[in-house]
């Protein structure tokens, strides 16, 4: 693929960057990511892999904007109260960059649907607030070998990682289970902080530059300010990985 002279002014500053230039921008605008959920977290996610120009952006979300969304979810304003959220940031995502495509997804995400929902990507960020949610993607993600960019958020707190199998622990066995749905806290801010984190995470792994936050989980404090970097283990007995390790059966 040449690279148009548009494309070249629109993604020069970017591609001045020491170790980027047209080869790792290649790498990016022959990208397809799948990114669930278009809410505080799927927002900033969206926008900068948007016009960091991934050719492909599969975006899923089946619910619809509300009033109390709007101190976070960035994607959308008061003008798309009502309307599907996946179509709201694929009208957002296509004025910003207009150069590559935006798929919207309404379906909600189920054990039975995740394969025909996500299909064949090169990368999946997690930006959902339920884990039931969470864990089925995490097993598709396992049986695909699908790298996968997982990251919450609460108040002023929030938590990041990239998952790779067989490599490093599955969602699983970091979060096991479910915690029960509750209302939380959350500052617009704490959203923007995390899912530009994931935005950055996603850039490095595509282009193949700097390196990822594999078998780490990357704590933020937002109070205090405050970052830590903890290391994460395999759960010998994960009931989603684990018998994949154990027949070396792996993608």
């Amino acid at each position: 693929m040449t690279m148009t002279d548009s494309e070249k002014e629109r993604y020069h500053r970017q591609m001045i960057f020491d170790g980027w230039g047209e080869e790792v921008q290649q790498k990016l605008m022959n990208s397809s990511v799948f990114i669930a959920g278009a809410g505080g977290l799927g927002s900033p996610v969206s926008i900068y892999l948007a016009v960091a120009g991934i050719r492909h952006i599969r975006i899923c979300d089946y619910g619809m904007p509300e009033l109390s969304n709007l101190n976070r979810q960035i994607l959308h304003d008061d003008t798309r109260i009502g309307i599907n959220k996946a179509v709201s940031a694929r009208d957002t995502l296509e004025k910003l960059n207009p150069e590559i495509k935006v798929t919207a997804i309404t379906d909600k995400i189920t054990e039975e649907n995740v394969e025909e929902i996500i299909r064949d990507v090169d990368l999946i960020v997690d930006c959902l607030d339920n884990f039931d949610t969470r864990h089925y993607i995490n097993a598709y993600a396992v049986q695909k070998c699908i790298p996968m960019i997982h990251a919450g958020v609460y108040g002023m707190r929030g938590q990041l990682t990239m998952i790779k199998f067989p490599e490093t622990p599955c969602l699983w066995c970091i979060n096991p289970g479910s915690p029960p749905d509750t209302m939380f806290p959350i500052i617009g801010a704490t959203a923007g902080v995390i899912g530009s984190i994931q935005a950055l995470e996603a850039l490095k792994y595509l282009g193949g530059i700097g390196s990822n936050l594999l078998g780490k989980l990357l704590v933020w404090d937002g109070a205090a300010m405050e970052f830590q970097v903890l290391p994460q283990h395999r759960d010998q007995n994960c009931p989603v990985c684990s018998r994949y390790h154990q027949s070396h059966e792996f993608c």
